[in-house]
């Protein structure tokens, strides 16, 4: 108790001063939007002043036990209710469609006003990292010149989204005055860009069960997850199984997979005992133990070990696949496109600047690159409290992985939080899974936050005259991965709950 309120009292020391009566009906006129723009048929409005900083707010109400409730409360004790939507009452998807057409709607009438709002327009999401990614899948299938950028509010377990941007791991809390500190830094806050990225998992149909994805108790929730696409889709190959998903900050195959898988399924099976952030962390630990990656290398089986049963190929120049020599012992592959991992960690940490002959660069979060990294067990990832990093393998544009013919008839498998048990057909050496760069999207980030811009000036290296030539043509199959848009890929079932996002 004396820790966190210690906590409190340093942000309040540290937090930029500004008076209460600052944070008045005048400052909260800079984040409200009136009701006519949000609400389709309305009764127009004379407004006289142009906010700074109109915001449109999601939460999900049933992350962090009783916190999304009570933020829900706050922000719509504050703002127009009509900008504040509980998405376990509604899919921010049908919500942005209609605000977009009716924004149309006035702006082909003339209303400049609401020209205005659309240009500044700025979104807030409060809830996961499930959550996060929802909302930033859903802004990337609109397709607008200008996506509107996204702040995210951290009420979930990791937070590897809000705190890759300097929005911090823990909720910056749920009272009213906290709710204006933070939109007082959602005005300040400077837009980047985030790569997003595709994968596609496609096998021959089985002699015997089925290969769909195995999450804890059920089908993924998350919605990264791979989903089947469907007889009509373009994707769909005859006597396959084609998959597909998408991903903002990684992919994970192996050793932590299982853990997590593991630590999924207890919590599924018994909510009641997960509702303490320090009593996660310890449980998940003891999984960790329990399945054997504290033990020496030596001890543990090789069946485990990444290059027994994958060939992994990587595209580093657009259009050369090239074979990535995995070391014996790696147990564990991270394919990572922030640099926050299982709760803040940084695994690639920050190599020097790349060299003529070789080497790694800092990761940026919108240079098309992702960074493949390996762990051989759970000392090795625990290198990272001591600000090192895992052993690093690639940068690069794809990444490709080939499933060895009977080595192993299943593995398991993360994206960005969300596990599952993959089976494998055990006749077939053809199954893949191929990761590849989709688009990009807005986001906000606050100054001095870990993640970097290839085209900021403040990022801590640049790549100068050393950058490799690119060939411009794509190839069929690379123009066919842009030419989807991300809806499937983000789609969230209508019959999901929205808890599982949390």
């Amino acid at each position: 108790m004396f820790m966190v309120r210690g906590s409190h009292l340093l942000n309040s020391l540290f937090r930029p001063k500004m008076a209460n009566s600052n944070y008045g009906e005048e400052f909260l006129k800079d984040f409200r939007i009136p009701k006519y723009v949000l609400v389709p048929e309305s009764r127009s409005e004379n407004v006289a002043d142009v906010p700074q900083c109109p915001v449109l707010v999601f939460i999900n109400s049933k992350s962090g036990g009783q916190l999304g409730g009570d933020l829900l409360v706050s922000y719509r004790s504050l703002l127009n209710e009509s900008q504040v939507y509980d998405l376990g009452q509604e899919a921010p998807d049908k919500v942005l469609c209609r605000i977009y057409a009716n924004l149309e709607k006035l702006k082909r009438n003339g209303d400049k006003f609401a020209t205005k709002i659309q240009e500044k327009l700025r979104i807030i999401v409060a809830g996961g990292d499930g959550t996060a990614g929802w909302l930033l899948g859903v802004v990337s299938d609109l397709k607008l010149s200008h996506s509107p950028p996204i702040a995210t509010v951290p009420l979930g377990t990791g937070n590897n989204l809000p705190f890759a941007f300097g929005w911090g791991k823990k909720n910056p809390g749920t009272d009213p005055q906290s709710v204006k500190q933070f939109l007082d830094q959602v005005k300040r806050a400077k837009e980047m860009k985030i790569d997003s990225w595709h994968i596609l998992m496609r096998m021959r149909k089985p002699k015997e069960g089925p290969c769909d994805p195995i999450a804890p108790l059920d089908l993924p929730h998350s919605l990264h997850a791979f989903g089947r696409v469907s007889d009509s889709n373009e994707l769909n190959m005859e006597g396959r199984h084609t998959f597909r998903g998408g991903f903002w900050n990684y992919f994970s195959m192996g050793m932590d997979a299982q853990v997590s898988y593991a630590f999924h399924t207890e919590r599924k099976q018994h909510p009641e005992k997960f509702k303490n952030q320090l009593t996660n962390q310890t449980t998940y630990a003891k999984i960790t133990h329990s399945q054997g990656w504290f033990s020496s290398p030596c001890s543990q089986s090789t069946s485990r070990d990444i290059a027994q049963f994958a060939k992994v190929k990587v595209m580093k120049n657009h259009g050369q696949w090239e074979d990535l020599q995995i070391p014996p012992s790696i147990k564990s592959i991270v394919i990572l496109n922030l640099p926050s991992f299982s709760g803040g960690f940084n695994p690639w940490g920050v190599p020097i600047r790349k060299r003529r002959n070789g080497g790694f660069t800092p990761a940026y979060v919108d240079d098309g690159l992702i960074e493949v990294v390996g762990f051989r067990d759970a000392w090795h990832g625990l290198v990272l409290l001591a600000k090192g990093h895992g052993t690093r393998l690639a940068q690069a544009h794809r990444i490709r992985f080939e499933f060895q013919k009977g080595a192993i008839d299943h593995t398991y498998m993360r994206i960005d939080g969300e596990p599952w048990k993959q089976p494998l057909p055990v006749d077939d050496e053809t199954v893949v899974v191929e990761i590849s760069h989709l688009r990009q999207v807005n986001i906000l980030a606050r100054h001095g936050c870990r993640s970097k811009s290839v085209y900021n000036p403040e990022s801590p290296s640049s790549q100068g005259n050393e950058e490799e030539d690119w060939d411009d043509e794509e190839t069929h199959e690379s123009a066919l991965y842009r030419k989807f848009g991300a809806a499937d890929t983000f789609k969230l079932p209508e019959e999901i709950d929205i808890s599982h996002l949390s």
